[in-house]
């Protein structure tokens, strides 16, 4: 009787593994059925979009290129150039028995430009991106498409884990599900015992697994993606709403379906061969992290931790904040506990909410009045823990403190070596088992800058970066850093980014700027020179055409970002706009502090139609996400091309759905126009060095200029063009 008891009590078993196993079987099943569902309402509303774009791009081209795509075979082109098939699409959308009218045109040959007129269609449907921008509201094809990724987006980032884990899932458990198909009824075990024998292991396999599932919760995450990819559709509204509050989320799922791809060594910043085979097999796990990763994300995340001591030098707008993140999850996951980022005040509540936002991380703020708390929980509990570079000079931790990863944000913040900061820094790097240094801009002036930076991370390649610069030019130079130095440009990774308009608005000075502009410059003040077109508000062309930019701005409800070097330069223009126009944000200068900086900066997003934020270019300038704003103003040329190219990128950058206007505010034969004329070789030092490997080789020492000596040089200049000495 006991024996009999346990042989039912070991079919029950049986029954209720099988049993549970094929519902878990079916779970990650409906996964993927789901997920495939939600992508293919995605293409279907894409296609329309699509062939339009194919279409006109084939009515612009010329019948000729037919030949071109059978490598001149097709000699039909003179025939169809002067008929009513003069271009591609039209031969394309012609019947054979159309194209076989026109003279010199038989069956084969109407055949064979037909399949041209194909082939070069499919290449032109590989190559268009659909574009996606907030002024397509009203046309009802592109919104079944952002009503169709909407679900998409809100099921979240952890789709792409459950569908692949659902993948592997369904796989394993259909292999163990048929070895143990003998255990399956009374009668199943009276096969021969081999088969018997691998019917028992594989019942406890499945067991196993279930237990591992259930550990995991992975029943709960594949029904959860399902419900997540069943919501019903969103409304109109809706879904452009969402779409303009998470753009880049749209924009990155959108480039899933095709378009042009990044080119690859771009994306791979032209590193050296052997680094990016290392960076390949390095895994990224996304156990932790919230947020979708664009694919060059995902391989300056694993650049950092495959090298783990490197800079990031990614342009303004590409997300190193979020690839920072996504490599502190990884190592979160992996069973590191301690995390350290550094920063600049100005950006500290930004980096509380990005780590809060994006990853199951816990922030802590080491910075403020309950620092020391703070400092007790993070070495008690672990996670990320954030603080300025003045409060990392004081941060009262054990020497034998270790961190899994250091970041140090806006990294160009300790390029001189010699700062106290700088060796706080360079002393907590020895603590660290990996380093990430973060910066759009490692070459402010001087590559001997950027060298210093390198050598926070990686000393043993100054040498080589030595000899690179004297010696062999930029692509050496590029080669040298490569084990260390990751950097990316917008317009080669973000194939989505709406236009970027520059305008330069020169403006002859009034008889008051002029006068304000003699003065300044008899007294040699080079400050005073560059705000002189400000000097007298009722008579400013400068302040005049400002008014004019931001008038056209409002009655287009764009919301609009004002930028100067100079603090009186801001309370003139606050003064003269509220009175024509009103909807001023705010002013953001070096003095707001972290919490309102990110204050007005959420405020001036969430505004509805037309506003106006003012702000000092070296404070505004950095760590702000301003994508609300598509037309900026800078009110002069700054000293550092690189503080311009940074306030355009607070605008210009993933997530912008508007085509963005840049207008520049300009003074002829001023200091204006000698400044532009001695700083654009700064910018070529900058491609040739930091940008990409084969631009053209110069020696940045000879381009090279110091403000001071800029300063001094320019107001001689004018000094004499004046004869104001």
């Amino acid at each position: 009787m006991a024996a009999g008891e346990g042989g039912l009590r070991g079919r029950l078993r049986r029954r209720s593994v099988l049993r549970r196993a094929r519902a878990l079987q079916a779970a990650a099943g409906a996964v993927v059925a789901d997920h495939d569902a939600a992508r293919a309402a995605v293409e279907t509303a894409l296609a329309p979009l699509r062939e339009e774009l194919v279409r006109r791009e084939l009515e612009a081209m010329p019948v000729a290129r037919l030949a071109e795509a059978t490598g001149g075979r097709l000699r039909v082109a003179s025939a169809l150039t002067g008929s009513a098939f003069s271009t591609v699409q039209r031969v394309r959308a012609a019947t054979a028995y159309e194209l076989r009218q026109v003279p010199g045109v038989g069956r084969t040959t109407a055949a064979q430009a037909q399949a041209a007129a194909g082939q070069l269609a499919d290449a032109v449907a590989d190559a268009v991106m659909v574009p996606l921008t907030a002024e397509q509201r009203t046309d009802p094809e592109a919104t079944a498409l952002v009503v169709a990724l909407h679900r998409l987006v809100l099921a979240g980032p952890q789709v792409p884990r459950a569908r692949a884990l659902a993948e592997r899932t369904g796989r394993d458990l259909a292999e163990l599900l048929a070895a143990a198909r003998p255990a399956r009824g009374p009668f199943g075990l009276l096969f021969a015992s081999r088969r018997r024998e691998a019917a028992r292991e594989a019942v406890d396999r499945l067991e196993q697994a279930l237990g591992e599932a259930a550990k995991q919760e992975t029943g709960l995450l594949f029904g959860q993606t399902s419900v997540d990819l069943l919501r019903p559709l969103a409304g109109d509204d809706e879904a452009w709403i969402d779409f303009e509050l998470r753009a880049a989320e749209f924009h990155g799922l959108l480039g899933e379906f095709g378009g042009p791809a990044p080119d690859a060594a771009a994306a791979r910043g032209f590193l050296p061969g052997d680094v990016v085979e290392r960076v390949r097999a390095q895994p990224l796990d996304g156990t932790h992290r919230r947020v979708s990763l664009r694919g060059y994300q995902e391989f300056g995340a694993r650049f950092a931790l495959a090298q783990r001591r490197v800079l990031l030098g990614d342009e303004m707008g590409l997300g190193k904040t979020v690839q920072a993140i996504a490599a502190m999850a990884h190592l979160k996951a992996t069973g590191r506990t301690h995390f350290l980022v550094v920063c600049p005040a100005s950006v500290l509540v930004n980096w509380l909410r990005e780590i809060e936002t994006h990853s199951t991380l816990r922030a802590l703020r080491l910075h403020g009045p309950d620092r020391r708390q703070a400092v007790k929980e993070w070495l008690a509990g672990g996670d990320v823990a954030v603080t300025t570079y003045e409060g990392l000079r004081g941060l009262d931790a054990p020497p034998d403190t270790r961190v899994a990863m250091l970041v140090a944000d806006e990294a160009h913040y300790v390029k001189n070596p010699e700062a106290a900061r700088s060796r706080a820094l360079a002393s907590w790097t020895e603590r660290a088992e990996h380093v990430l240094l973060l910066t759009g801009t490692p070459m402010e002036n001087r590559v001997e800058e950027f060298r210093n930076l390198v050598g926070y991370v990686r000393p043993e390649l100054l040498p080589g970066i030595r000899r690179s610069l004297t010696v062999a030019g930029s692509q050496a130079f590029r080669r040298a850093v490569g084990p260390a130095y990751l950097r990316r440009n917008q317009a080669d990774v973000l194939t989505e980014l709406p236009e970027l308009v520059r305008v330069d608005e020169w403006e002859e000075l009034s008889g008051a700027d002029l006068g304000a502009y003699r003065s300044a410059v008899g007294a040699g003040n080079f400050m005073a020179m560059r705000r002189a077109a400000y000097a007298d508000p009722a008579r400013s062309a400068k302040l005049q055409r400002l008014r004019e930019i931001v008038r056209e701005a409002a009655e287009n409800e764009l919301k609009v970002v004002v930028f100067s070097y100079f603090r009186e330069v801001l309370t003139t223009v606050a003064a003269a706009l509220p009175a024509a126009h009103g909807g001023l944000a705010g002013v953001l200068t070096g003095s707001t502090s972290p919490t309102e900086r990110q204050r007005l900066a959420d405020e001036f997003t969430a505004h509805r139609g037309h506003t106006v934020l003012l702000a000092q270019v070296q404070a505004g300038g950095v760590g702000l996400n301003l994508q609300a704003a598509s037309v900026v103003v800078l009110c002069e040329p700054q000293i550092k091309p690189t503080m311009e190219e940074q306030a355009i990128a607070r605008a210009h950058r993933m997530g912008q759905i508007r085509r963005v206007q840049v207008h520049r505010l300009l003074a002829a034969d001023s200091v204006d126009q000698r400044l532009l004329e001695i700083l654009a070789g700064k910018s070529r030092s900058f491609d040739a060095y930091a940008r990409r490997s084969d631009t053209a080789e110069s020696a940045p020492e000879a381009l090279d200029v110091s403000e001071q000596s800029l300063a001094r040089r320019i107001v001689a200049e004018e000094q004499k063009r004046l004869g104001a000495a």
